[in-house]
C-alpha cells in the first residue's frame, strides 16, 4: 500500500510579513513598474532595486500563469537563482519568495530552476540562520517535489543536507530529545516533511536512498513518538511523517538488505527439504518438541531485532507496531494519518515472509490492535477502507486463533458489503479484501461460517457472486464463489443454508 495522498504544490504566497512594509517605501507601490523592468532590476547593482524587482515578480506571479510564462521568457529564472546567495538578506528573502510563486503549479518553471543549478544554490541558502529564508527554501523544495520527473534528482541532491540541517535538529532527535519548535521552525519542518512525503512515493531507487539516509527514518520516528507523548497526534507534520514511513515500508521485505532479511527469516530449508524456520503457530504437522524449538528460535530472533533499532531497522522493528497502534487510537480527526498508519501496518504484515507473520501476531496478541482497527472501519471512507481491510486481510491470514478473530470481525465486515442494486458499494478491492478475510477465517473456523449465515452474509455473497457485469465485478464474483464453495464444506450448516432458501448447486456453481 503506497500513500494515495500525494501532496500538490503548496500554495503561492502573496506577501509574507515584511513585504507589505517594503511597498510603502515606493510611492504608488508597483504602479510605475512592469515585468521587463522588474527582471532588469534583478541584475542592478543596487540591492534596493533587486529587492523591488523580486518583490514585483512575487506579487505579479502570485496567481497569474501568463506572468510566470513571461518571466521565464525574460530569463528571470537564472537571475533569481544568482540572488539566492546574495550578501544582502532582504534580497535573498525576496528572490526565494519570488521563485516560490514562479514555480507554483508550473512544471516548466520547476524544470528551469533545476537546470539553472537551482537545487545546489537552494541547499546553500538553507544553511543561513534565517527562518523566513528557510521557510521559502523548504517551500520551494516541496513544490519541486510534486513533479514526478524531478523526484529522483531531488533525492540525490538534497536528502543528506536536509536531514542534517532541518530534520534532525527540528524533530528533537539532535540534542534535547524534545521537540522545541517556534512557529517558523514548525513551518520549516512541515514543508520539509511534505517534501519527503512526495519523494517517498517515487521510484524504488529513491525509497532505498531515503531508507539509507543517516538520520532520516530516526527523525520521522522520533517526531511521531514525541508528538504522541504530548498529545499532538493531529499535527500536520505527524501526518507527513507517517505517510513517509508508510511509503518507505512499501515492498519492504523485497527491497531490504539481504543480511537483514536473512536475520528476520531465520534458517532456510535444509537438504532434506524440512523447513527449519517456519512461521510461528504453523507447526501442526510437526511434533510438540519441534514446535517448541521453532517458537524458541522466534523468540531469540524477536529479542535480538527489538534491541536498539537504528535507521531503516525501525521500519520492521516490533516497536513500530505500537507506534502505529497508538496513532490509530489517539488520532481522532486526521483521517490521512490513520490511513497512513494502517497502510504502514498493512505493508509490514504483507506476504509469506516469516517476519510478516511475527508482526501480525504481535499486533493481534500483544498490541490488541483489532478493536482500534474495527473502530476505524465503522466510520472509514473508501481510502481508509482500502488500507484497513488490507491490514485485516493480512492479520486474518497469520492469526493463530481464527475462532476468536471471527467473533470480532465477521459482523463488521459483512456490514460493509453490498447486498442489492441500490446499496452504496465500496471499491472492488475493498470487497475483495473483505471476502478474502472471511475466506481465511472460514477455512479454519466453523464459527466464521456460522456468523456469516447469522449476520445475513449469504444474501450479500450471492448478490456479489451473481454480479459479473464488469471486469472489476468479475473479480469480486470469483472471490465470493470461492468463499461460498468453502462454506459448503461445513455439513452441520447445510440445514441453515436450506432454511435460507439456498441449495448445494448455489454454493458449488461458479
Amino acid at each position: 500500500a503506497e500513500s494515495g495522498h500525494h501532496l500538490q504544490d503548496q500554495r503561492a504566497m502573496e506577501m509574507y510579513n515584511g513585504h507589505g512594509a517594503l511597498l510603502g517605501h515606493h510611492s504608488g507601490g508597483f504602479d510605475d513598474i512592469d515585468l521587463p523592468s522588474a527582471v532588469k532590476y534583478l541584475i542592478a547593482s543596487d540591492p534596493n532595486l533587486q529587492v523591488l524587482g523580486a518583490a514585483y515578480l512575487q506579487h505579479k506571479c502570485y496567481s497569474d500563469s501568463n506572468a510566470k510564462k513571461q518571466a521565464r521568457s525574460l530569463q528571470a529564472m537564472p537571475k533569481l537563482v544568482k540572488l539566492f546567495n546574495s550578501p544582502n538578506q532582504e534580497v535573498q528573502r525576496h528572490a526565494t519568495g519570488a521563485m516560490r510563486n514562479l514555480i507554483y503549479d508550473n512544471a516548466e518553471n520547476k524544470l528551469a530552476l533545476v537546470e539553472e543549478n537551482g537545487i545546489y544554490e537552494l541547499m546553500r541558502t538553507l544553511r543561513e540562520p534565517d527562518d523566513e529564508l528557510r521557510k521559502n527554501v523548504t517551500g520551494i523544495l516541496w513544490n519541486l517535489s510534486s513533479s514526478d520527473n524531478l523526484k529522483d534528482r531531488l533525492a540525490r541532491d538534497t536528502l543528506e543536507q536536509l536531514t542534517d540541517l532541518v530534520l534532525v535538529p527540528l524533530s528533537g532527535l539532535g540534542g534535547s530529545g524534545v521537540i522545541q519548535q517556534n512557529p517558523s521552525e514548525a513551518e520549516i519542518f512541515y514543508n520539509s516533511t511534505g517534501f519527503l512525503r512526495n519523494l517517498s512515493s517515487a521510484s524504488q531507487q529513491t525509497r532505498q536512498k531515503m531508507r539509507e539516509c543517516h538520520g532520516l527514518v530516526d527523525s520521522m520516528i522520533h517526531y511521531v513518538n514525541s508528538s504522541l507523548e504530548v498529545g499532538k497526534s493531529e499535527d500536520k507534520s505527524v501526518e507527513n511523517a507517517v505517510c513517509v514511513l508508510r511509503n518507505l515500508s512499501y515492498r519492504l521485505y523485497d527491497e531490504m538488505p539481504p543480511s537483514s532479511l536473512q536475520r528476520l527469516e531465520g534458517h532456510r530449508r535444509n537438504n532434506s527439504g524440512m523447513v527449519t524456520g517456519e512461521l510461528v503457530g504453523c507447526f501442526s504437522p510437526q511434533s510438540k518438541k519441534a514446535r517448541e524449538h521453532y517458537l524458541n528460535a522466534d523468540i531469540v530472533t524477536f529479542t535480538e531485532v527489538s534491541k536498539d533499532p537504528k535507521g531503516m531497522e525501525w521500519l520492521w522493528n516490533p516497536q513500530i507496531v505500537g507506534i502505529y497502534n497508538r496513532l490509530l487510537q489517539r488520532c481522532e480527526l486526521n483521517k490521512h494519518t490513520t490511513e497512513a498508519a494502517s497502510g504502514a501496518l498493512q505493508n509490514i504484515t504483507a506476504g509469506d515472509r516469516r517476519w510478516a507473520g511475527v508482526l501480525s501476531r504481535l499486533a493481534l496478541e500483544q498490541e490488541r490492535i483489532l478493536n482500534p482497527v474495527l473502530d476505524r472501519v465503522r466510520t472509514a471512507d473508501h481510502h481508509q477502507l482500502r488500507s484497513l481491510t488490507g491490514l485485516i486481510r493480512n492479520l486474518s491470514r497469520h492469526a493463530r486463533n481464527k475462532d476468536e478473530m471471527s467473533t470480532k470481525v465477521v459482523s463488521h465486515l459483512i456490514e460493509k458489503l453490498p447486498g442489492s442494486v441500490g446499496d452504496k458499494a465500496p471499491p472492488v478491492d475493498v470487497i475483495v479484501n473483505i471476502i478474502a478475510v472471511l475466506n481465511n477465517l472460514v477455512v479454519e473456523s466453523p464459527m466464521a461460517a456460522r456468523d456469516i449465515v447469522y449476520f445475513d452474509g449469504l444474501r450479500k455473497l450471492f448478490y456479489i457472486k451473481k454480479r459479473r457485469d464488469s471486469s472489476d465485478n468479475e473479480k469480486s464474483s470469483r472471490a465470493a464463489a470461492s468463499l461460498l464453495g468453502n462454506m459448503w464444506q461445513y455439513t452441520k450448516l447445510h440445514r441453515d443454508f436450506k432454511m435460507k432458501g439456498y441449495r448445494k448447486e448455489d454454493f458449488l456453481s461458479l
